[in-house]
Formats: C-alpha cells, sequence, structure tokens
C-alpha cells in the first residue's frame, strides 16, 4: 500500500483548509497588543486551553520520539506520559499565584518573587532549552516524518528531510506570524481531533495485523527481548542496574521534569496564563490532564506494534525513530492515510507554533522591553516575530550535534530536558513554597542548576572522547541520566537553602500573592469560589486512571 493515492491528497487537502479558513479568521481579530499577540487578549475558555495543552505537548517528538521509544526501550518512557498529575498541580497550585501577579512569563514571576537577575537568567535558560530541544527535535522529527511517508529520498538533489523540514518551518511560521496566541489555540481546537483520530486509526489497524494484544505481549515476553538483567520490556520498573532506566532514577527523575515542565516552562504555562480567569484556567488544566492520558496508547503502544510486526516480518523498520511513519506508510489503507498524515501535521505544527509564540514572548517581554521600555505595541509585537525567526534558525544549526548523540529522539529530549529541569524545579518549588528563600539564593540556585547541567550535556557531546580513567569522567560522563538529574536537583535545593541562611530575604510586601503561604484573605477566598465539586471529582478520576495504569504494568 506505499506511496500517496489521490484520496489521501484530497483528506489532507481539506484539514489544510480548515487550517487556513481558521487562520484567517483569527488574522482580522484585534490584535495590535502584546497581550492579544501573546495571550489571546487572556479570554480563552477551558476546552481552547486544555486542546492547547494538548496539541502543544503532542508534537512530533511523540508521534517519531516516544513511538520511537517504544520500539527500542518498550515500555521505559511510559513514566513521562503519566503526568496528568503534574498538570493538576499546575491547575490547582500555580494557576492561582500566575493569576494573582498577571505576569506574561515565567521569567517575570520569578522577578516578582526574586529579582531582575533571576528573571534574566531564566529568560536565557528558556530560550536556549527551545534551541536544544524544542526547535531541533520538532524540525528533525518533521524531516523524518515527510522522508518516511512519502517515500522520497531526495528532491532537485536535496536530502528531502530538509526539505521537509525547511518547509514545515517556514509554513508553520508564517501562519503564527500572522495569526499569533490566538491562531496557536484555535487551531488546535481543530488539530487535536484530527491528531487522535490519526493515532487511534494506527493502533487499532496495527493491533489487528499483528493478531492482538496478547500475540504482541508474547513476542515481547521472549527472552531475546528482555533487557541485560531480565526485565520485561512490556513492564514500567526496570532494575537499579539498568543503564537507561534504573528504576532509583525513574520515579523521581521522571516528576523532577515533568514538575519543570508542566508548572514553570513558559512553552506550557503560557497555555493558562491566557484564561479568562481562574476558573477557566483550572478547568483547561484538568481538560488538559485527561487528554495526556492518551499517548501511551496512541503513540508509545505503535512503537511497540511496530516493533512486534518487524519481528515477525510484517514491516521493514530500519530505525526506531521511523516506527510511527512507517506504520502509516506500510499499514493503512487509501483514505486513511490521509487522516493520519492530517494528524501529524498537526501534531509538528502545533507544536511548533506554540514554541515559535512562546520565545517570541520570552524575547520580547523579558530582554527588548526591559531595554526599550519607551517601545510601542506594535514594534513589540514586531520584534517578537524577528525573535522566532533568529530561534528557529539556531535550533536547526543545533540539529547535526543532536544526532551526533546519537540518542533515539525522544530519550535524547528526555536527557537534554532532565538537565535543564533541576535549577529551575528547584528555585519555583522552594520559591513558592518557602517564604525564607532570599533573591540572592533563587539567583544562586538557577546559576548551579545551569552550569552543572551544561558541563554534563558538553561531556555528553565528547563523551567518546574522555578517557574512563580520569575523575572528569566519574563525575561527568559516567552516572546513570536519571541519578545525575537527580544529584543536580539536590545540590541546587542545598545551595538555595545555605545562601538564604546568609543574604537577606526578600519583605513580607514583596511576598504577597507569589508565595503560598503570604495570599491574602480575599485572595484565598477568590481561589476558592473560582472551582467547584465537578473540578474536584475529575481531578480524582484522573489519579485514579494513573494509579491503575501503574497497578496493570508495574511489572
Amino acid at each position: 500500500m506505499d506511496g500517496f493515492h489521490y484520496l489521501d491528497w484530497i483528506v489532507l487537502g481539506l484539514f489544510v483548509l480548515g487550517l487556513v479558513a481558521i487562520i484567517v479568521w483569527v488574522s482580522r481579530m484585534k490584535e495590535d497588543t502584546t497581550s492579544d499577540y501573546f495571550l489571546a487578549g487572556r479570554d480563552a475558555g477551558w476546552i481552547a486551553i486544555g486542546a492547547s495543552i494538548f496539541a502543544s505537548n503532542i508534537g512530533s517528538e511523540h508521534l517519531v520520539g516516544l513511538a520511537g521509544a517504544g520500539a527500542s526501550s518498550g515500555m521505559a518512557m511510559a513514566h513521562w506520559e503519566m503526568h496528568g498529575w503534574l498538570i493538576l498541580v499546575l491547575g490547582w497550585l500555580f494557576v492561582p499565584f500566575y493569576a494573582r501577579s498577571g505576569v506574561f512569563t515565567m521569567p517575570e514571576f520569578l522577578e516578582r518573587r526574586y529579582n531582575s537577575a533571576s528573571r534574566s537568567l531564566l529568560s536565557i535558560i528558556s530560550l536556549v532549552s527551545y534551541v536544544l530541544t524544542k526547535v531541533a527535535v520538532t524540525v528533525y522529527a518533521g524531516g523524518i516524518v515527510f522522508k518516511e511517508v512519502f517515500g522520497i529520498d531526495s528532491l532537485w538533489g536535496i536530502d528531502f528531510f530538509w526539505i521537509g523540514a525547511i518547509g514545515l518551518v517556514v509554513v508553520t511560521g508564517i501562519f503564527t506570524t500572522i495569526g499569533g496566541m490566538k491562531a496557536v489555540l484555535y487551531t488546535s481546537v481543530l488539530q487535536t481531533p484530527v491528531l487522535l483520530v490519526g493515532s487511534i486509526t494506527i493502533v487499532i489497524v496495527g493491533l489487528i495485523k499483528v493478531g492482538g494484544w496478547g500475540e504482541m505481549q508474547e513476542i515481547f515476553e521472549q527472552s531475546k527481548n528482555l533487557t541485560e538483567h531480565g526485565d520485561s520490556m512490556m513492564g514500567l520498573m526496570r532494575s537499579s542496574k539498568d543503564a537507561e532506566f534504573p528504576w532509583t532514577g525513574v520515579i523521581l527523575g521522571s516528576a523532577i521534569i515533568g514538575f519543570w515542565y508542566w508548572n514553570t516552562d513558559q512553552f506550557i504555562v503560557q497555555r493558562v496564563l491566557s484564561g479568562r480567569n481562574q476558573t477557566q484556567s483550572r478547568r483547561g488544566a484538568i481538560f488538559g490532564a485527561y487528554l495526556k492520558l492518551l499517548p501511551v496508547f496512541i503513540f508509545l503502544i505503535p512503537g511497540l506494534i511496530a516493533f512486534a510486526l518487524n519481528e515477525k516480518g510484517l514491516i521493514e523498520l530500519t530505525d526506531s525513530d521511523a516506527a510511527f511513519p512507517t506504520l502509516v506508510n506500510q499499514l493503512l489503507p487509501i483514505g486513511l492515510k490521509g487522516i493520519v498524515v492530517g494528524g501529524i501535521l498537526a501534531a509538528l505544527m502545533s507544536s511548533l507554533a506554540a514554541l515559535f509564540n512562546s520565545s517570541a514572548a520570552l524575547f520580547t517581554v523579558d530582554f527588548y522591553k526591559k531595554y526599550k521600555p519607551q517601545a510601542t505595541e506594535k514594534n513589540l509585537v514586531f520584534v517578537g516575530r524577528i525573535a522566532t525567526i533568529v530561534i528557529v534558525v539556531l535550533g536547526i544549526a543545533w540539529i547535526p550535534v543532536m544526532k551526533g548523540i546519537g540518542k533515539v529522539l525522544y530519550e535524547y529530549l528526555q536527557d537534554v530536558q532532565s538537565l535543564l529541569a533541576p535549577g529551575i524545579a528547584s528555585v519555583f518549588l522552594l520559591g513558592v513554597f518557602w517564604k525564607r528563600a532570599t533573591p540572592a539564593a533563587g539567583f544562586a540556585g538557577l546559576a548551579t542548576g545551569f552550569v552543572l547541567g551544561m558541563i554534563r550535556l558538553a561531556f555528553n557531546i565528547f563523551a567518546d572522547s574522555v578517557p574512563e580513567d580520569t575523575w572528569y569522567h566519574a563525575i561527568w560522563v559516567a552516572p546513570n541520566w536519571l541519578h545525575y538529574e537527580i544529584y543536580l536537583f539536590g545540590i541546587c535545593l542545598l545551595v538555595i537553602f545555605m545562601v538564604s541562611f546568609f543574604t537577606e530575604r526578600a519583605s513580607d510586601e514583596k511576598l504577597v500573592g507569589v508565595t503560598y503561604f503570604s495570599s491574602t484573605p480575599e485572595q484565598r477566598a477568590a481561589t476558592k469560589a473560582s472551582y467547584s465539586n465537578w473540578d474536584v471529582i475529575n481531578s480524582i478520576i484522573i489519579i485514579g486512571i494513573i494509579v491503575a495504569f501503574y497497578i496493570v504494568f508495574w511489572r
């Protein structure tokens, strides 16, 4: 069934027309201010917020990377996808703080809590993280998808990987530049159901082809598919000696990354900042948490299916990161292929669009506006668009280095995030829940985490040339990536505690509304009035589903 039939092109064309119609509609709305452009005028409802959280998170790193992780390492990466409970933490604990402060960006929140130096440093770290992870990963994955799905090796003498990757950037950049945050939010409402339909189709067709869930389990339970320490590839827990996913690192390590990503990263938090009030923002987070339960089943399991089909000789899987597009190209009948490619296109564009908007907001609000306070609103929006282009170019330039590290795409993503998350997570955690954390301590913890993380990344790039019998190999290269992340998190917490006891704390007036114990009675009353029993019940249901998943796949 290889090849793209004209019916597939028709289906894909209808999706693109729907996307264009939304962008044209959005572009006619008022968007003269930074609030309009970056936060959709702070008037988004819970459905748009939740769909945007999901669609922005579920990008190519999931369609390509998570499926690839499933094909190469089984259920090991599922821990990172069972983080719906951390989105609930965003909705219940952090939405009130962010709402009270009225901030545009997470660095701006750190300035309210600590000082301007912390704000500037977090802006730099966030932009670096976008270049190293989100831009590079999404563009790289986009190139893989289009090359595999369309089956074209080269065009006009150019590797089709780069044609697909750059084409994706240009098209997405145009619609994001025109529509801003509203384009990201409203196109997500269209993209999310299309993405779900396409991915669920892959799971159903793939399971039928492999012979059912039991047959797939049987393939994975064969001795040659066990880990080196005898753990099942279908189980969540691995030996503490496992080189990649020891249980001693997975539980806390994935939670540190999850806390940083879902509660403090501009890329995700910007979705809830666009809510018209606390109620809509919280319910958007709850809806997003429901949707976050799906990736294991619609992205990781296709990777397991691809591995099983390859073992049975029913498909040819040349590279684990090509698992999902290979299933699309080799399994689906005419017509359905167009739907799934539409879903892939939706994921790529949504993730990249959200990134464009968030990076533009960070640079414009935290750097340009700070040093050009007299700049007009229209000038700020223009600068944000230029900043987007620069971020994308740097991300594309990083792709060859990323490929050289040699990890499966999703594992690369989590590895780099494990070096960025500890410092940020520790500063936000203690900043919100410990009044004694001082401005100097916040900056020190942030700087410590970033410096030690980037040193580890540099050693990872040149790991093959680092002698194993040296002290710096033992410190920077030898530790498992998850264990290193936990050590780094502990060091950052310790630095914040120690510096806080020797430096001056912020005044109580400065801390009002930005720490857990300093909110006023009026603020607490407003928060309490913003939720109902249905919000509580739905949150409990989400936690129950996560617990049930761990019980079933604990082995």
